[in-house]
Order: C-alpha cells, then sequence, then structure tokens
C-alpha cells in the first residue's frame, strides 16, 4: 500500500491501529516531507517579487531542491514500511532447536541492516531538508518567515524521530561492530543539524517577537 496515497484522516487512523505499518519511521518521513514544503512555500511566495529580486534565481534553485527533497521523503514512507516486513517475519521464526536458532540469527541480522537503512536515509534527507531551511529563512520573504520556522521545527522533529527508528534496530544487532558504526552516523547528524534546526527556529521567534 502507498500510504502517501491516503487522505490525512486515513493515514492517522492506520498510525493509530495496531497494524506494524506505517510506524515512526514512515510517520518521520511524512514530518520531514511537511517541513520541506514549508520552506517550498516560502520560496514560491518570494518568486516574482521586486523586494526579493537580487534574491531570485537563489530562491528557484532552493525550490528545485526542495521538490526533489519532497518527493524523495514520501517514497521513503513506503520504503520504510518494506523495510520493516522482513524485520517483522523474523522476529516471527521459530528458535526452539540448534539449527532454528542460528538460521533465525543470521535472517535477523540482515533484516536490521536493511531496517536501519531507511531511517538513516530519511535522517540524511532531513539534514538536507534543515539546509534549505536556513537559506528559506535568511533570503525568503518575511511574510512567510513563520513557516520557515515551523519547517525547522518540523525538520528537527522528523530528524531526532528517524534516529530512534535508528537505533531500536542497532541495539539488537549481534555485529556491534557495524551498530557502533550506524550509531556513530546517527548521532553525527543530530549532533550537527539538531542545533542548525534549533539555531533557524530562534531566529525566526526572535524576528517575530
Amino acid at each position: 500500500m502507498d500510504f502517501t496515497k491516503l487522505s490525512c484522516e486515513e493515514f492517522t487512523q492506520i498510525l493509530s491501529s495496531k497494524e506494524p505499518v506505517p510506524g515512526g519511521g514512515g510517520a518521520s518521513a511524512l514530518v520531514g516531507a511537511l517541513g520541506c514544503a514549508l520552506g517550498n512555500m516560502v520560496g514560491s511566495l518570494t518568486i516574482g517579487k521586486k523586494k526579493y529580486a537580487d534574491v531570485q534565481d537563489d530562491i528557484i534553485a532552493l525550490k528545485e531542491k526542495a521538490d526533489a527533497l519532497q518527493t524523495r521523503l514520501l517514497n521513503l514512507v513506503a520504503e520504510d514500511a518494506k523495510a520493516f516486513e522482513p524485520l517483522s517475519q523474523a522476529y516471527g521464526l521459530p528458535k526452539e532447536t540448534e539449527d532454528e536458532k542460528q538460521h533465525r540469527e543470521e535472517v535477523m541480522a540482515v533484516a536490521l541492516h536493511e531496517a536501519s537503512k531507511v531511517p538513516l536515509a530519511i535522517m540524511h534527507a532531513c539534514c538536507e531538508v534543515i539546509e534549505l531551511l536556513e537559506e528559506f529563512a535568511e533570503k525568503g520573504s518575511r511574510i512567510a518567515l513563520s513557516d520557515a520556522g515551523v519547517g525547522a521545527a518540523f525538520a528537527k522533529s522528523a530528524l531526532f524521530g528517524a534516529s530512534l527508528n535508528v537505533f531500536i534496530n542497532t541495539k539488537l544487532m549481534k555485529d556491534r561492530e557495524l551498530a557502533q558504526s550506524l550509531d556513530a552516523e546517527a548521532d553525527g547528524m543530530l549532533n550537527e543539524y539538531g542545533p542548525r534546526a534549533e539555531a533557524v527556529f530562534e531566529r525566526v521567534m526572535k524576528e517575530l517577537r
């Protein structure tokens, strides 16, 4: 099922049910796409305005990047659900005999790694969104400044939300070297881009207050 084709009401109903997908990863990807779209809206309200003629080329380039990012994040909603399915099946594998335990452990190792890749991809996309929002907030129309701030708040939430879907998988990995590598990749993004998103939000807040 392509969850992004559902209505907002249908999506939230499934999200609140006992269905395994969509979950936190898919929801984070959607929130990231919304944050990107808010930045994109700032751009749309800037283009064609004489007051911002000197930055119009920059804004057009930002919007092109934002269009691609929105699509990527929406696609990641479905990819997250797809990646979780093998892991969900692996949890149900028998583990009575030694052979069954060995087989389950091998399948789990692959499934946990695959299930970690998508939330990491969501995180990387959210970092790009934050970079765009920095510029939208700086160069975009001041009448839409609040939307850039909301976009930054959404992008940060999506970034941190997706990280939890990395950590819940790496915690279960028997290959601790791989787990630590993935954790370090996620931590690097949190440490750099969390504060950058907060800075955009604070800048907007300061200008509005």
